[in-house]
C-alpha cells in the first residue's frame, strides 16, 4: 500500500478568458494541427474526432522520453474539446512525474465574443507539484497564444475588406 495515497489531493487549473473572436473561429484554431502548433505544441496524429490517440512532445526527463499521450474524450463543435494529457513516469521526481490528467476547453458565446474556459485537471498533489506549479503559469500564456492565433484568422480577410 502506498502511504501517500491517502494525504493525496487532486487540483486542476483554470484559466477563463473572453476573445473577440467567434466560437468557430476558436475553434478552428483549437482543432487545426497547424494551428495547435502555434499555441501549445506540434500535435503528431491530432483529429478532433473522439477516440483519436495522439502525442505532443516536449522536454524529457529521467527516465521520461518527453512524450505526452493524449486521446480526445469529447467533441462538441464550436463548443467543447476534451482530452485525456498523460505523460511521465512512476520513477521520476519532480518534472517528469506521473501524470494522469484531462484538459477541457470550454466555449460560450458572449456579447463580445467568446468566453474560452480550460480546465486542466487531475493533477495529484503532491506527487505532480511541479507539473502544477509550471503548468499554472504555463496555461495562461498558452491562452494568450490561443488568441493571436485566433486573431490571425481574420487578418486577411480584413485587409480584404479594406481594399
Amino acid at each position: 500500500m502506498n502511504d501517500i495515497a491517502p494525504n493525496a489531493t487532486t487540483h486542476e487549473i483554470v484559466v477563463d478568458e473572453v476573445f473577440p473572436h467567434t466560437p468557430e473561429t476558436i475553434w478552428r484554431a483549437l482543432t487545426n494541427g497547424e494551428l495547435m502548433a502555434r499555441w501549445i505544441m506540434p500535435p503528431a496524429g491530432f483529429a478532433a474526432v473522439e477516440g483519436t490517440r495522439f502525442t505532443f512532445q516536449t522536454t524529457p526527463a529521467g527516465a521520461w522520453d518527453g512524450t505526452i499521450r493524449c486521446e480526445v474524450l469529447q467533441v462538441v463543435p464550436n463548443e467543447r474539446l476534451a482530452y485525456a494529457w498523460k505523460g511521465g513516469h512512476e520513477s521520476n521526481v519532480g518534472y517528469g512525474s506521473l501524470l494522469d490528467t484531462v484538459v477541457t476547453f470550454t466555449l460560450t458565446k458572449v456579447q463580445d465574443g467568446t468566453r474560452v474556459r480550460l480546465v486542466h485537471s487531475g493533477f495529484v498533489l503532491p506527487t505532480n507539484d511541479t507539473a502544477f506549479k509550471n503548468m499554472s503559469g504555463g496555461w495562461p500564456k498558452v491562452m494568450t497564444r490561443l488568441a493571436t492565433a485566433a486573431g490571425e484568422l481574420h487578418a486577411p480577410a480584413a485587409r480584404g475588406e479594406e481594399r
